[in-house]
């Protein structure tokens, strides 16, 4: 996956190992706060907003329905949060949904440092198009994007429109927001887990 180019005090983060580990208990923190709400959610209501994000996402990214309709699991995380101050986390949970049907369910967090305030959220796509991506990633224990796999990101940038190159792809996200695919954006470092629910 292309990175995104980091700036100002989130480039520092990255290249500062001291200030990981500084800030590391901080920001578990604030990835517990994030998840304490979701963690609790049903079945029943993962599938509900998997339902509605993708008859969205379909409406609005036309090259996406085509990409999800020809892969062979399609991941949907429809309501991740990112909130903080200065230091923040992100969580959502999603379903794993093979020939329609949701087979396994996941979590996804990630953690960051620079200039934020507030709450935002976003919707996650990640289409497997091939069987054996899908296969790699339902056997990991754990997959963590740009270290277990990587995903070619579609943004605003490119109108929606997949490459050749980027068709090719074994993994191809969605990121989208309130106004649409978002551009500019980046899974990296983005882990994934799977969840038991009742």
């Amino acid at each position: 996956m292309s990175r995104g180019t980091a700036t100002g005090p989130q480039q520092q983060w990255h290249h500062s190992p001291g200030r990981v580990a500084r800030w590391a208990p901080v920001v578990t923190l604030a990835l517990v706060a994030i998840a304490s709400g979701a963690t609790a959610a049903s079945r029943q209501e993962i599938d509900g907003k998997v339902d509605a994000a993708l008859k969205r996402f379909y409406a609005e990214a036309p090259a996406g329905a085509d990409a999800a309709r020809s892969a062979k699991g399609v991941l949907v995380f429809p309501n991740v949060v990112k909130a903080g101050f200065g230091i923040g986390g992100e969580y959502g949970a999603g379903a794993l949904r093979i020939d329609g049907a949701s087979v396994d369910y996941y979590s996804t967090t990630a953690a960051s440092v620079g200039l934020q305030i507030g709450a935002e959220q976003k919707t996650i796509v990640l289409c497997f198009m091939t069987d054996e991506a899908l296969a790699a990633f339902r056997k990991s224990n754990g997959f963590e994007v740009g270290v277990d796999g990587s995903v070619a990101i579609i943004d605003s940038g490119a109108g929606g429109a997949i490459g050749t190159t980027m068709a090719k792809g074994p993994v191809i996200g969605f990121v989208f927001g309130r106004s649409g695919l978002m551009a500019n954006i980046s899974l990296e470092g983005a882990k994934i887990s799977k969840i038991q629910l009742d």
